[in-house]
């Protein structure tokens, strides 16, 4: 039985809560009155939402309100969600005015021209659709959400909202359509033309820019017939569904923009004769042309991948020349010149290259750089297949810059070089995108004597890890009913006499025999470095790693160990001591040893990062297991109480669909009141005495890995 509508003063008392009106003096008599003609279940939906988003900001959250009442009914309660999503986003990213200014603008969203479950949101495709971009040929594009959908030739931009179409699967069908089209306006060159130029001389070059656009989106639909045939089906059924047609005369105008042979530059002969044609009408899949995103882009790659190409050219010629035995002559870099030749016969784009009429196999990062660099200039320019010289170049140009990471709070702060990782927010019960600002530190080495002295100092403990540790190296299982085997299996037996009692043919399956267990195991240590483990818990968290690593070199399980700290989402620091790759050396000791106290115990992203690496690694078994002495915490930041407790939670649950099994220890009495919620009832061990960690640590291992 459906309940009741609220009543308006009901709904009154609840915004008056919800917006803070004691301080914030917003009027609720009127948004009450509306909401009060909506059904329960608007109301409820109106109100959630309201309470959402005002934990992001309250002045948002009242002009949410204020307009839900009309969004009701003309977009279904998905859309209007996403549109709260965007809402808030648009705040994290910009701040409070240019969120203003997207709710004031809210028609321009509805624009998708209508409201049900048939649209497709940019969030629900963005896996598939750049694994798709990723599998196509040429420059390597990755997919973002914009304002609109563009490409700038290393990004392809789509809206939040798909919504153009009577179905989802045909409005999902026409977000790939429009990847596909963005990415044939890179492959074929559509924007290696200089478009403003083009354009520049004629009485309306913006109308210019929308038919040149036209002639290009016909040639370019040929070039996907071609490449790709069943997308290019779909797109014919997109446009007859939406019922586009050449406009009266393009037809044929545009016939020879359909052969194979065809090339951009045709497009702009044809120009002249398609401004006096009627205007292009454009295509559902079509998407626009930001010539100034594609300039600042291109120049930005240009000067780049010249150095790289040449130095990598250099690097290639002095490897060729160690393996014919040649001694280096001066200046024969100079005198030796690479060719490159395109081969674009099978669909893909790939290059035939020859150095001195010999034929070579050129390393997969030179095949990207000249594929890139064919792009932009529809071949490779002579200069850019001669070798470099030594000291040619400043090595910034063709080497990835590291940024000092404490350059963070030096000036204006930036983002470049940083990784963004999401973060929960339980008030909004959504993501923040790329909130968190992560940058992976080395712990600075210490070469002292602290290896020495606690590996001296728990000598004994040291060799009963060593023992306890080799043992499970040589655990083995018991395998039963086998064909061959050391001893009879007596179950297998009798049965088997059994059968041939009965008349039935008697197994040879009799024996047993020992297997040694085969070990397949990856395990990340995620190390506490908040400021509240100064002093003894810091020590004993070093002495716990140094006698753990001691032990699992016996084992030869994969293990890496980072630590962990923050200070507001701004400066997420993960420390790195020891990656998977990376043996244990002496530097990693030191690293052990360098291990202080930093900021705050910010968590999340840890989690996620760590989780990523493991999911880089190929192991039946993958565990991440945290070192705490504490609940999620930050500097004067929401991060402090249940918004970080759900952030960590949220997480670990990410953590568990991802195949890795999570585990906490911690030292804090307190941790009972919430790590069940976050890590679940078995999956964490309070340890009462910070003394016992160093031998606790290694015997939870074991236990964990041998389940």
């Amino acid at each position: 039985m459906a309940l009741p509508p609220l009543s308006a003063a009901e709904i009154e008392a609840q915004l008056n809560q919800l917006l803070e009106v004691e301080f914030t003096f917003h009027h609720t008599d009127h948004l009450a009155a509306q909401l009060a003609r909506l059904p329960r279940e608007e109301q409820q939906f109106a109100l959630d939402w309201v309470r959402r988003i005002a934990t992001t900001h309250v002045t948002l959250a009242h002009e949410f309100a204020k307009r839900a009442p009309g969004l009701m009914g003309r977009m279904d309660p998905r859309v209007i969600e996403a549109w709260a999503v965007r809402l808030c986003d648009n705040y994290d990213r910009l701040g409070l005015y240019p969120a203003l200014r997207f709710v004031e603008n809210v028609e321009s969203f509805m624009q998708s021209r209508h409201a049900n479950a048939a649209d497709v949101l940019f969030e629900d495709v963005a896996g598939v659709l750049g694994n798709f971009l990723l599998g196509l040929s040429g420059r390597k594009l990755k997919l973002e959400q914009g304002e609109h959908a563009y490409t700038d030739t290393e990004r392809v931009f789509l809206p939040a909202i798909t919504a153009a179409m009577e179905s989802a699967a045909d409005n999902f069908r026409l977000a790939k359509a429009t990847c596909a089209m963005l990415w044939a306006q890179v492959r074929f060159g559509t924007l290696r033309l200089d478009l403003p130029s083009a354009c520049a001389g004629r009485e309306d070059p913006a109308h210019a820019l929308r038919q040149l656009h036209g002639l290009e989106t016909v040639r370019l639909t040929a070039c996907i017939a071609r490449e790709l045939p069943g997308l290019h089906r779909d797109m014919e059924r997109l446009r007859m569904l939406r019922g586009e047609t050449l406009p009266a005369g393009w037809a044929e105008v545009t016939g020879c923009l359909q052969r194979s042979d065809a090339r951009p530059e045709d497009s702009l002969a044809l120009l002249d004769a398609a401004c006096r044609l009627p205007d292009f009408t454009p295509w559902c899949y079509q998407g626009r042309l930001d010539p100034d995103a594609v300039a600042a882009t291109r120049a930005a790659r240009v000067e780049k991948e010249k150095a790289r190409l040449r130095v990598k050219l250099a690097e290639l010629l002095d490897e060729l020349r160690q393996r014919a035995g040649d001694a280096p002559r001066g200046g024969e870099r100079a005198d030796r010149r690479f060719e490159a030749r395109a081969d674009d016969e099978e669909g893909g784009l790939d290059f035939e290259v020859t150095l001195d009429g010999l034929p070579i196999a050129p390393p997969e990062d030179v095949r990207q750089l000249l594929v890139s660099v064919h792009l932009d200039f529809g071949d490779i320019p002579p200069e850019y297949l001669v070798a470099a010289g030594d000291g040619e170049y400043d090595p910034s140009l063709y080497e990835e810059q590291q940024q000092d990471p404490d350059a963070v709070w030096q000036g204006t702060y930036h983002e470049e070089g940083a990784t963004f990782y999401p973060e929960w927010d339980h008030g909004r019960q959504h993501y923040r995108k790329n909130w968190c600002v992560m940058r992976e530190k080395e712990v600075p080495p210490v070469h002292d004597d602290f290896c020495v002295e606690t590996l001296a100092r728990h000598h004994a403990l040291v060799r009963h890890l060593r023992r306890s540790f080799e043992a499970m190296r040589e655990e083995s299982r018991l395998l039963k009913r086998q064909i061959h085997g050391d001893e009879v299996d007596i179950d297998a037996l009798v049965e088997a006499i059994a059968d041939a009692r009965d008349g039935r043919e008697m197994s040879d399956r009799l024996f047993v025999r020992l297997q040694r267990a085969e070990r397949n195991i990856a395990v990340a240590f995620m190390v506490d470095m908040s400021g509240s483990t100064r002093g003894w818990i810091n020590e004993a968290e070093r002495e716990a790693l140094v006698l753990l690593c001691e032990a699992l070199e016996r084992l030869g399980d994969r293990y890496a160990i980072y630590g962990f700290s923050g200070i507001t989402r701004k400066r997420c620091e993960l420390f790195r001591i020891k990656a998977f790759a990376e043996p244990y050396s002496a530097e990693v000791r030191a690293r052990i040893s360098g291990i202080r106290p930093q900021e705050y115990t910010r968590m999340g992203f840890a989690i996620r990062h760590l989780t990523r690496l493991l999911g880089d690694i190929e192991a039946r078994t993958k565990v991440l297991i945290t070192l705490s002495d504490g609940r999620p915490d930050d500097y004067f930041d929401p991060y402090r109480g249940p918004y970080g407790i759900e952030d960590t939670r949220m997480a670990l649950l990410e953590a568990r669909r991802a195949g890795v099994h999570p585990f906490c220890i911690t030292i804090d009495r307190d941790a009972r009141d919430y790590l069940p919620h976050m890590y679940g009832p078995a999956s964490y061990v309070v340890i009462d005495d910070v003394a016992k960690l160093p031998r606790e640590v290694s015997d939870i291992y074991r236990r964990l890995t041998t389940r």
